[in-house]
């Protein structure tokens, strides 16, 4: 077995243990941070549940199929994710929704990106067994997040959004599990 095929290999089993020591809910508490303007930090509570799935799952089979893959059990294992978010500082309605993820090699897929409701692709790693880092790239857009598990009952977050290799607005959150 070769170097690569090592580091792929602890790169999903690392992915997955991710996931499974995820599995739970949290509350969210994050603060989005616009870099082209002066305005005041936009202030979200959530409440989220995440599934971990594990492959052969009715959730990872139709997210295959939304990315036009054939083969139902193509994912190695994933999460559903499903929220409810209320904005503190702005007038915005309660937002809802809910976002599967499947690990494939080097990749992470979902149903839903960020800022669109189109199915997305990521490049991700695990920086060790408790640190995750995605790239997403869609619309001329760049998402870089980096999640850490820190002990059993906290998760860190950091989005940075880039538009046309400029960045526009950084994401921080703390999560708790309840």
């Amino acid at each position: 077995m070769t170097l690569l095929n090592q580091t792929a290999i602890s790169n999903i089993t690392q992915s997955l243990e991710f996931f499974r020591n995820s599995h739970g809910e949290w509350k969210s508490q994050r603060r989005y941070y616009t870099l082209t303007n002066e305005v005041d930090p936009e202030e979200v509570i959530s409440f989220i549940q995440i599934c971990f799935l594990e492959s052969g799952s009715t959730e990872l089979a139709d997210l295959a199929k939304l990315h036009q893959i054939e083969d139902v059990n193509y994912f190695f294992g994933g999460a559903k994710v499903t929220w409810e978010s209320n904005y503190i500082n702005r007038v915005r309605k309660l937002s809802h929704g809910e976002t599967i993820f499947g690990i494939r090699d080097n990749f992470l897929y979902r149903d839903r990106g960020f800022a669109t409701p189109k199915p997305v692709k990521a490049q991700y790693k695990m920086l060790n067994s408790q640190t995750l880092y995605l790239k997403t790239e869609y619309n001329n857009s760049t998402f870089e997040e980096e999640l850490k598990l820190i002990g059993k009952n906290y998760r860190t977050r950091q989005t940075i959004i880039s538009r046309a290799g400029e960045e526009q607005m950084i994401g921080q959150y703390l999560e708790i599990r309840i």
